[in-house]
């Protein structure tokens, strides 16, 4: 098959724009030759345990399915009794960008709390964290945060301990959604146990797609005794969520690739670089007056830069570059940077914000 798009096409719309890398591409065609044993009795699904057990500690364990959304939902689903709720961000990705599948498919209760930079903390999970007991409210049993947070801010491990520890204390279990746990990583400089196991984490969705891969996530349990019924429930909460693998080798193959080794590591870092020569590149046309309009919004801690401008300048640029508003009311755009993007594409993205801010 020729290909139907222009391949030096590069947007700032989202991670999840980006090919495969190359080193994931192979490890899928490694893994295609002869037959395995399907639904995940395979050996890179055997493999990916003991990868998973290296990064997270000798009691973690890995379930792979499709997408995020998917990890989230069977996450919280073995976390959780039917009355448990969850408490997280307002802007967190089950709140917002799963399309009610945490409800309807998880049949979980969600308690959202605003925040300032998209991160909670104890005195913000207590908004929530109330009601044990009282029979007429679903029982706050889990938080759940997304790190790096979807608004581009990354969780130290002292403050997911804090977390931890606060929720620990109410007889809450803590979740992260990890859609970009390596970008953190890379930000903080640190293996993925330190501000996962070692700071208190129970159970964490693992990404892979949005660094590199295609379809492949996982939900990783650290603490078994963070599920109801055990770990024992995991394989059957996966298969009636919908996210059980035939072919489950062509999952655990990519994951492979990003985390046997240091591509999760090295793909996130040059995202998370291509981010800040963006932040820099903007910093400065701020400073010398040529980004009339412009002003960043949140700290750009891994691969997402957040920036306000004028509506009719926003889509003058988005007609040469795509990308996404975040709150459209207020002007605000997200500008996201990839594995695969390249320094000259931030130059030039550079240049195209630049001219059409210019005054006529």
């Amino acid at each position: 098959m020729n290909p139907r798009h222009d391949l030096d096409l590069r947007t700032f719309a989202s991670d999840n724009y980006s090919g495969l890398h190359p080193e994931v591409l192979a490890a899928l065609a490694a893994a295609n030759e002869g037959h395995q044993v399907a639904y995940g009795g395979d050996a890179y699904t055997e493999r990916l345990d003991d990868v998973v057990r290296g990064h997270f500690g000798p009691t973690a364990s890995a379930w792979p399915v499709f997408n995020g959304t998917g990890a989230n939902v069977v996450a919280l689903q073995a976390m959780l009794p039917r009355w448990g709720a969850v408490v997280c961000a307002s802007t967190a990705h089950i709140v917002v960008d799963e399309g009610g599948a945490p409800e309807r498919m998880g049949s979980l209760k969600l308690l959202p709390v605003p925040t300032p930079d998209g991160k909670l903390t104890p005195e913000l999970v207590d908004r929530e964290a109330w009601g044990w007991g009282d029979e007429h409210r679903a029982q706050p049993l889990v938080v759940s945060i997304t790190q790096t947070s979807e608004l581009g801010t990354c969780y130290t491990p002292d403050e997911i301990r804090a977390l931890a520890d606060h929720a620990h204390e109410r007889g809450m279990r803590l979740h992260v959604d990890g859609a970009r746990l390596a970008n953190a990583g890379a930000t903080l400089g640190t293996g993925l146990a330190a501000f996962t196991t070692d700071a208190g984490v129970d159970v964490v969705s693992l990404g892979g797609t949005k660094n590199g891969a295609l379809a492949a996530e996982a939900v990783v349990v650290i603490d078994p005794d963070a599920l109801v019924g055990g770990i024992a429930a995991m394989p059957f909460v996966r298969k009636l969520s919908m996210q059980l693998a035939s072919k489950m080798r062509f999952v655990s193959a990519q994951l492979l690739a990003l985390y046997d080794g240091d591509l999760w590591l090295r793909n996130a870092s040059h995202a998370n670089a291509m981010a800040q020569r963006l932040r820099a590149g903007l910093e400065a046309g701020i400073a010398t007056g040529e980004l009339p309009g412009l002003g960043l919004t949140q700290p750009t801690q891994a691969n997402a830069v957040f920036a306000t401008l004028p509506p009719a300048v926003a889509d003058r640029v988005r007609a040469r570059y795509r990308f996404y508003d975040w709150d459209a009311a207020a002007g605000e755009v997200r500008w996201m940077c990839a594995f695969d993007t390249r320094p000259e594409d931030v130059d030039a993205f550079l240049v195209a914000v630049r001219e059409e801010l210019a005054p006529p």
